[in-house]
């Protein structure tokens, strides 16, 4: 990435929004699907129905009413494409004082740092100077408040998500956004279902461009476009979960959870694709002992591929492993993502904190 020129990492990327004024673009916002917590990635992000602490925020804003302490914190750091791209995640919860009531703010950083701009490498006469180039920043950031409520159905809890979407690219292009996440989990005895509605306004981003007479110049000079001012949609995704808790014996819990995924932005390349709903399975599961050691595990991401062999249609998936140790008041979780050779992604390793606050509300 660090070798491309301006015109692969900016032009390529971002002309993709000029032409699509107004219109849906798949995989809008995508960095949003990446996902939080090495505990969620473990599960291969099986975790609308489960999740019960500050990460909530993110995956379903209900399971903010599950946290039993005073205030939760926590954060997360994870590198992808051999560390070329960072992942920065922080987020707090805290129920509200009748508990019947919780709040939550979230910050997403994704990004690649020090790209080279090399739009001036050359100089008027041809001859090449190492002195312009220069570098930049491409990031995409997400803040998040969340809020729950309970309701007077038992079992029953709601939550919503109003989000801000912050895009760069250098001093050269940027985007802002707003959307909105709704969410749902029921409990009844052993089962735990969830329901998450992301994007359900339909989330957009305003892009605005910058550039110099140079630097316009140097663009179309390399058959490049200069894009202008543009807006990108997120069309609404659904996520429907169920969870069970299994007890075995006093000390070991066994918590296997399903998560479908049906997108509204096209065919995608997922396990049942269409041009009205597409269909993308996650299962993941977690054992623990006496809610102290945790073992994970997952698949997701399945998709259509080629096969090198005879070139014909093979479905691939995404294995993922996870571990965590919850000492007191701080739980340690961390995820290896994309184990085995059944996708072509790289694998990553994830590592995650959460901090308990102030004693435990009864």
């Amino acid at each position: 990435m660090k070798s491309r020129t301006l015109s692969l990492v900016l032009i390529i990327f971002l002309a993709s929004n000029y032409s699509a004024i107004g219109q849906f673009r798949k995989y809008s916002n995508d960095f949003l699907n990446i996902g939080v917590g090495a505990r969620a990635l473990g599960m291969s992000s099986a975790q609308v129905a489960s999740v019960d602490d500050v990460t909530s925020g993110y995956w379903n804003p209900a399971g903010l009413l599950s946290i039993s302490e005073n205030m939760q914190i926590a954060a997360m750091h994870s590198e992808y494409f051999a560390g070329i791209a960072k992942y920065d995640y922080a987020a707090f919860a805290k129920p509200l004082t009748d508990k019947s009531k919780a709040i939550g703010f979230s910050i997403i950083r994704f990004g690649v740092d020090d790209i080279p701009n090399t739009l001036f490498l050359k100089n008027a006469d041809g001859s090449i100077n190492y002195d312009n180039i220069t570098s930049f920043s491409v990031a995409d950031y997400a803040f998040i408040g969340s809020f729950a409520s309970t309701t007077p159905i038992e079992g029953l809890s709601w939550g919503v998500n109003a989000k801000i979407i912050h895009r760069t690219v250098g001093d050269m292009a940027h985007s802002w956004g707003i959307g909105a996440d709704a969410g749902a989990q029921f409990k009844k005895g052993n089962w735990k279902f969830g329901f998450m509605a992301k994007d359900i306004t339909t989330t957009f981003n305003a892009w605005s461009f910058t550039f110099t007479d140079d630097e316009a110049q140097a663009l179309l000079s390399a058959d490049n476009i200069v894009p202008t001012s543009s807006t990108e949609l997120t069309a609404p995704k659904f996520i429907l979960g169920a969870c069970y808790d299994y007890k075995i014996g006093d000390k070991f819990s066994l918590n296997p959870e399903i998560n479908i995924a049906l997108t509204t932005d096209g065919k995608e390349n997922v396990l049942i694709p269409s041009k009205f709903l597409s269909v993308d399975p996650k299962i993941g599961v977690e054992a623990n002992y006496l809610k102290t050691i945790y073992l994970r595990a997952g698949i997701g991401n399945f998709q259509k591929a080629t096969n090198d062999i005879d070139g014909g249609k093979i479905t691939t998936m995404q294995p993922n492993i996870g571990v965590g140790l919850h000492i007191k008041k701080i739980m340690i979780d961390y995820a290896l993502t994309n184990v085995g050779n059944f996708s072509s992604s790289l694998y990553s390793n994830v590592f995650s904190l959460r901090f308990s606050l102030n004693n435990k509300t009864q």
